[in-house]
């Protein structure tokens, strides 16, 4: 596609019943170069799911012996990833479809974006002021952009799509939500149970709170590129 290589990114922590779902339909992918699958220490089925895969001259699978969070699993993935355009797909999708892809990857080709956050529309949030958007695991960069960003994120749990979103914002990089229809992202309570859930969101707010307080530096540069483009405008204004 517009002779830019497609590497899919996928990380998977117990994820036996939708993984081959979405591992069937990327691999019948056309658009697709390259498939890397980060098992990240699941201690269900999941491992045994991507054996089914390792046939397949696509699939690249990496196999963590224990739980290393996301952001490691996907630092991971970016390191050993040969595309030109990465696409992160979570390993928690219902009704993925080959479209999504095309979704994603149709702004960057058109130098309309700098990464696509892809929000999936099926969720208990209403599909146009959804305030965890921004958040989506479903998101396609450049290599050349995020790969000096590795190990920025390597340590930040589910805080890591928070980092990236900051650190593009900061460096002025262009920003693109498109709704994928249809697509459902199964929420923690659709998994576990309330308890198992609730405290798996408490953590996650805490990772995210604790990463976002540690590089507060990046919100003072947004906020001065905020006031910098304000008094541009003014300035303009004035001139006229």
């Amino acid at each position: 596609m517009n002779n830019l290589s497609i590497t899919v990114i996928v990380c998977a922590y117990n994820e036996q019943v939708t993984l081959p779902g979405i591992l069937e339909e990327l691999t019948n992918s056309y658009y697709i170069d390259e498939i890397i699958v980060i098992n990240d220490g699941s201690t269900d089925n999941t491992g045994k799911v991507l054996e089914n895969f390792l046939h397949e001259p696509k699939v690249k699978v990496i196999e963590f012996p224990y739980n290393r969070g996301k952001g490691y699993a996907m630092s991971g993935g970016i390191v050993e990833a040969h595309g030109d355009i990465l696409v992160f797909v979570d390993a928690d999708l219902v009704n993925f479809k080959e479209r999504y892809i095309v979704q994603l990857i149709q702004p960057l080709l058109k130098e309309e974006a700098d990464m696509v956050i892809g929000q999936p529309t099926e969720s208990i949030f209403n599909k146009l002021f959804n305030p965890l958007k921004p958040l989506s695991g479903e998101r396609a960069v450049l290599r050349k952009d995020i790969i000096h960003i590795v190990d920025k994120i390597m340590n930040t749990g589910y805080g890591v799509e928070t980092i990236i979103n900051l650190y593009y914002r900061a460096n002025n990089k262009k920003i693109k939500i498109v709704h994928l229809w249809g697509l459902k992202h199964l929420i923690k309570f659709d998994k576990y149970s309330t308890n198992r859930a609730a405290y798996s969101y408490f953590h996650e707010a805490l990772q995210i709170s604790r990463h976002v307080i540690k590089n507060y530096f990046l919100i003072l540069i947004i906020i001065r590129n905020m006031i910098g483009r304000i008094l541009w405008r003014i300035q303009g204004l004035l001139w006229y």
